[in-house]
């Protein structure tokens, strides 16, 4: 499968891959900021996502 016809999610992690292992950072430095980045976008998820409407 070739990259240019990846998935989106797909083709970001090998660019975030390659970034993070371009600047030789400890894989416990990458992964702490990895959680980070994941919470926050979590809460992007969670704040974009319409609550359920009380049953009348």
């Amino acid at each position: 499968m070739s990259l240019e016809n990846a998935p989106d999610d797909v083709k970001l992690a090998v660019d975030l891959i390659m970034l993070l292992e371009e600047h030789q950072l400890a894989p416990e430095t990458v992964l702490s900021a990895l959680e980070m980045v994941k919470r926050d976008f979590e809460k992007k998820v969670e704040e974009n996502t319409p609550s359920p409407r009380p049953s009348p």
